[in-house]
């Protein structure tokens, strides 16, 4: 088919999808039923693992000239300091969270798909779609109302917390909305009390406050509005903001311009399979949870990159399609439940109303994120370098003591793994690496050994994660892993 795969959704997550195809040789298709791109800023914070994924595409070094980098997180109750993250001590090459407007992230994704020759075609609305064992006719409505019926080999739904693909097939969205109404801006203003490299969480009895700094004169403000009233919130204008900011806040901000604002519910829903047939759902469309450690964009494109290079292997021949498209729900669900159970259980720490709980809260916090490896930990799952796949069905044979699944770190002064125009395992060894990718040309290219592994045989897949690793002339281990996963279905 001359347009093997139909990306319903141009936001960063249906961006990154098409980006990863089209470096890989993928024939991509990228619609959205909006007219225009997004000119607000939305999501603001990518996170150390994110960078690192996009790092394959030349993305992040153009994302971190565009952003600001917060290296510290305070946490306040009362006006007093209960708790500091140190993010600097994230192992990646990005020790840090990077603070910047989604607009600008959609616009580097933009470019650099472009580079493929591939350009989003926005006012163009998914209608309908049906599915057989060999593709997706998908029935299309373009801007000028012209309808017309295309065949895709596949569909990936990255069109949002309203996914039309997601409604269609007729999937749940499980889970609950929380019961208070929040809202959240960004603004210029002037009085912070921390510099820029510094995010701030000030608790207050009747609600928290969050200061996410974009800028030295700029910052996105999250705060909430009480119980749900069961109507859409409105958003507040900046003379109420800046009310809520004096009565919970630390004193001295005063908000000298409006960007942006909005008001919204949370939600905590998960769709109960990523994939259907010949159909994926990814971000939004399959998750959506609390905003509280800024995890819901990089999800959603972690979600891609674990797909892009699983359907491109598929889509080149390179690889069959069972085991390869089923790891992708396998992985990826129990991430996104891992982060709705995360950011759920901070969204309600930080909105607690009992006083006495409120005090165990600040004590708690107080005293286990001043224990380093509680403090690793947690800077572990924000950054998302802690996230792995102990049980995906690529993993090979646990030899020794590797860990099949968990995130190889980058090798500095080396490409990134899975930056090349194919989506290859790399062997990272000696003669056993050699041998392997003889074994299996087109699917396994040869690396150096890893750092510290320099005499063993690591397979690493295109995304950074552990296939397999055991002793360098012990390659042939490896081999039924490999066979599976290039076999026919």
């Amino acid at each position: 088919m001359e347009n093997q795969v139909l990306v319903a959704g141009a936001g960063p997550v249906g961006l990154t999808m098409a980006l990863e195809l089209a470096r890989y040789g993928v024939a991509v298709r990228i619609i959205d039923r909006i007219a225009d791109a997004e000119h607000s800023s939305r999501a603001v914070a990518v996170w150390p693992r994110t960078l690192e994924l996009l790092d394959r595409s030349g993305v992040s070094r153009e994302l971190v000239e565009r952003g600001n980098k917060v290296t510290v997180a305070n946490i306040l109750s009362g006006g007093k300091p209960v708790a500091s993250i140190s993010l600097e001590k994230i192992p990646s090459p990005y020790p840090f969270v990077l603070m910047v407007p989604q607009y600008e992230t959609e616009a580097v994704l933009r470019d650099r798909l472009a580079g493929y020759g591939v350009v989003p075609q926005r006012g163009v609305e998914l209608l309908a779609f049906d599915q057989d064992e060999a593709g997706v006719s998908a029935r299309l409505r373009a801007a000028d109302g012209t309808e017309s019926s295309e065949r895709f080999s596949w569909l990936v739904a990255c069109d949002g917390a309203h996914s039309v693909v997601r409604h269609l097939l007729g999937l749940d969205f499980k889970g609950d909305t929380l019961g208070l109404d929040w809202t959240q801006g960004d603004f210029h203003l002037s009085g912070y009390p921390f510099p820029s490299t510094q995010m701030a969480v000030f608790y207050h009895a009747d609600g928290p406050l969050l200061f996410f700094p974009m800028a030295p004169d700029r910052a996105r403000v999250i705060t909430s509005l009480g119980p749900a009233t069961g109507v859409p919130p409105a958003a507040l204008d900046q003379q109420a903001f800046q009310k809520l900011i004096e009565a919970r806040g630390p004193g001295g901000i005063t908000l000298a311009g409006t960007v942006w604002t909005s008001a919204f519910h949370i939600n905590e829903r998960q769709v109960e399979s990523y994939r259907s047939g010949r159909v994926f759902l990814a971000g939004d469309a399959a998750h959506i949870h609390s905003p509280a450690g800024g995890q819901g964009m990089n999800t959603g494109i972690q979600d891609a990159i674990n797909l892009a290079w699983k359907l491109a292997q598929v889509s080149l021949g390179k690889a069959a399609g069972t085991a390869m498209l089923d790891s992708y729900d396998v992985e990826r669900r129990p991430v996104g439940a891992q982060v709705i159970e995360a950011s759920g259980r901070m969204t309600r720490m930080a909105t607690l109303s009992n006083t006495a709980l409120q005090h165990l809260r600040d004590v708690m916090v107080h005293l286990l994120l001043g224990v380093p490896p509680v403090q690793r930990a947690l800077t572990g799952l924000m950054s998302e370098v802690s996230v792995g796949y102990p049980e995906s069905p690529l993993n090979g044979p646990p030899l020794g003591s590797a860990k099949p699944g968990s995130r190889v770190p980058p090798v500095a002064g080396t490409p990134p793994f899975g930056s090349g125009r194919a989506p290859l395992f790399a062997a990272c060894g000696g003669a056993g690496a050699a041998s392997l990718a003889t074994r299996f040309p087109g699917l396994v290219e040869v690396r150096q050994p890893l750092p510290g592994s320099e005499d063993l045989l690591s397979l690493v897949r295109p995304d950074g994660y552990l296939a397999a690793q055991g002793p360098d002339e012990d390659w042939v281990l490896m081999v039924p892993l490999l066979t599976r996963l290039q076999g026919n279905d």
